[in-house]
């Protein structure tokens, strides 16, 4: 009996070393080209050797990480196709993001599809006649089950492009040719080809490389300082950069924007002549700001469900408060830390933020947990009614990074406060348990820090939809938040329009306004205002004819409301509710205490 036991155990570990070697053997290996670039395709090749299977699944992701939305990048797929010693192989797509090959145990196997390439953003591919930016979740399928696997990618620049940017590690001694250790790697690290402006910079002991695509106004040496400054201030919060090399990818539209995060890179988006407008350029280096502190917050601190990842579905986490939000809070910190922006910009940048969460009606309705885990189905895909439903995870996880951040410096008089909170997070969790946080161990090390249960932040403005008293908080600095509206009483109609080819449109209703209540649809055409004619146009003082008669009524009035919808002509006789919106504006108080003082300098970097 004993010798059988050990017989069966050595032909148990014997197959698992023939599987571990098996998969040890199986190459990978990509060839990208551009036959037709100016009808923006990428033609792939991929090889696989060594899988000596019946059949091998091969898969592409729903979804880039950082961006959480199925995005379906397989639709994109054209005329794939697969061969084996120069012949044909039976294949068969098994749905929607997966491609059956039958390798009938062939050694190699050589897969060809194209890709198509024509959306503009920071997390789709995108390719014409003048350069490639390849997003890898959208370009490179996996093997089913080898996500760890290895892989190289070559890159055949079109004609006359010479240059590429990526983070991708060179394999040394081929052209054009770089290496993944595993697909994580792979598709965290966008590739720009063609001819793009490349300039360097060191900052925190790290090379940075920054790729400029689309021309532009801006000044090398400028950006490099100012860059290099946020990088160092970034890398001081955590301690260590954990790069030897970073990728800057910049797209340069005429109105480009947005940003996403990578391991070792990132992809920004900026408007090509704003270099030279100071709030354009202060707001495109708080993009920076942002991106790179991903480097830590999300790239490697990160919740749970934010790795390994699934690229088959969504990956559901209730921290995307802490992971974006709390990048939102820093960015701009980041921005007042480095001196681009003085202490009373600063505030009046974070109060644009209070009332930017304040005025949005979902903020009542929506906690902002629940808005990291509806992600998936609400932020990327908003509707006419979004702004009463839901509310940001971004802005509204800034201001609650704020409420910790002073709750924590107020407790220890000054001397701790989120930084602290941030750099033991990274170190316990990242670096020793080598894994992602729950909400639960979040939670307990920010009260470790803070000295102390929180729970009104956590029940009422984390999982709650209460109303934030700034005052308690931002009090604790000797700042106070003063509602300019306070007190008047203003009628307002509560809708939003817009004029489409010279009719004005009604596109969005405030939840509980007068339009609201009194049944205003989004899509009816508003034609008349008390018998009067509506155009909708703005005059010098940029205030349409619609909003100046609804000025010069009072708060109760009825207005009567002619307008067509879906072509039929009808009269709604609406009463006119108050102005509820808030206009908050930050005062610093001259004579804050001892206390508040300690933590105002330490929170605004103050000498």
């Amino acid at each position: 009996m004993k010798k059988v036991l050990i017989y069966s155990f050595l032909v148990i570990i014997s197959m698992v070393l023939s599987v571990n070697d098996s998969k040890a053997e199986i190459k990978i290996s990509y060839k990208v080209s551009f036959s037709e670039p100016q009808a923006h395709y990428a033609d792939v090749e991929m090889r696989i050797s060594g899988i000596n299977k019946q059949y091998t699944d091969l898969k592409m992701p729903v979804w880039a990480p950082g961006s959480y939305l199925v995005r379906e990048f397989g639709k994109n797929v054209e005329s794939f196709s697969a061969s084996s010693a120069n012949k044909p192989v039976k294949t068969e797509k098994t749905d929607k993001n997966t491609w059956r090959i039958h390798t009938l145990n062939s050694d190699v196997i050589t897969v060809n599809y194209r890709v198509y390439s024509f959306e503009i953003s920071v997390r789709t591919s995108f390719i014409d006649d003048s350069h490639a930016f390849l997003s890898p979740t959208g370009i490179f399928m996996y093997i089913d089950g080898l996500i760890k696997n290895p892989s190289t990618v070559s890159i055949l620049p079109y004609k006359s492009w010479n240059k590429i940017s990526t983070g991708l590690e060179p394999v040394k001694g081929m052209e054009n040719t770089f290496s993944a250790p595993d697909f994580d790697v792979l598709y965290d690290s966008p590739i720009e080809v063609g001819n793009q402006d490349i300039f360097e910079f060191n900052a925190a002991g790290v090379k940075h490389e920054v790729a400029m695509y689309g021309g532009g106004n801006y000044d090398k040496a400028r950006l490099s300082e100012d860059m290099a400054r946020i990088v160092e201030e970034e890398t001081a919060l955590f301690k260590e950069n954990p790069n030897k090399r970073y990728v800057f990818i910049v797209h340069n539209y005429q109105n480009g924007g947005g940003g996403l995060e990578h391991l070792n890179s990132t992809v920004l988006g900026a408007k090509r002549q704003g270099y030279s407008d100071p709030v354009t350029y202060k707001n495109f280096l708080s993009l920076v700001a942002h991106e790179y502190f991903h480097l830590w917050n999300v790239k490697r601190l990160r919740p749970t469900a934010l790795g390994p990842f699934n690229y088959d579905q969504e990956n559901y986490t209730t921290n995307l408060w802490v992971s974006e939000g709390f990048t939102a809070y820093y960015d701009n910190l980041m921005l007042r830390r480095t001196d681009v922006y003085s202490p009373e910009k600063y505030l009046d940048v974070l109060c644009a933020d209070i009332n930017l969460v304040e005025n949005q009606p979902g903020n009542k309705i929506q906690p902002v947990s629940e808005a990291s885990f509806d992600a998936w189905i609400k932020y990327y895909r908003p509707n006419e009614n979004s702004k009463n439903s839901t509310i940001s995870y971004y802005n509204k996880g800034a201001l609650i990074g704020m409420l910790l951040d002073m709750e924590i410096l107020s407790s220890t008089g000054g001397k701790k406060g989120l930084d602290d909170v941030m750099r033991a997070m990274y170190d316990t969790y990242y670096k020793e348990k080598k894994r992602g946080f729950t909400d639960a161990e979040f939670r307990a090390m920010t009260e470790t820090f803070a000295g102390k249960p929180l729970d009104k932040i956590y029940n009422d403005y984390v999982n709650g939809t209460q109303p934030i008293n700034y005052d308690s908080y931002l009090g604790k600095a000797g700042i106070y938040a003063v509602n300019e509206n306070a007190g008047k009483s203003k009628p307002i109609l509560g809708a939003t329009s817009q004029l489409k080819e010279g009719k004005l449109i009604v596109t969005a209703i405030n939840r509980g306004s007068a339009a609201w209540t009194g049944g205003l649809n989004v899509n009816d055409e508003i034609i008349a205002l008390d018998n009067n004619r509506i155009t909708g146009v703005p005059d010098t003082s940029k205030m349409t004819d619609l909003e100046k008669a609804i000025a010069a009524k009072k708060v109760g009035d009825k207005v009567n409301i002619l307008i067509s919808r879906d072509g039929l002509i009808k009269n709604i006789e609406i009463p006119l509710k108050a102005n509820t919106d808030v206009k908050y504006r930050l005062e610093i108080d001259k004579d804050a205490s001892a206390e508040q003082l300690a933590v105002r300098k330490k929170w605004l970097k103050l000498q």
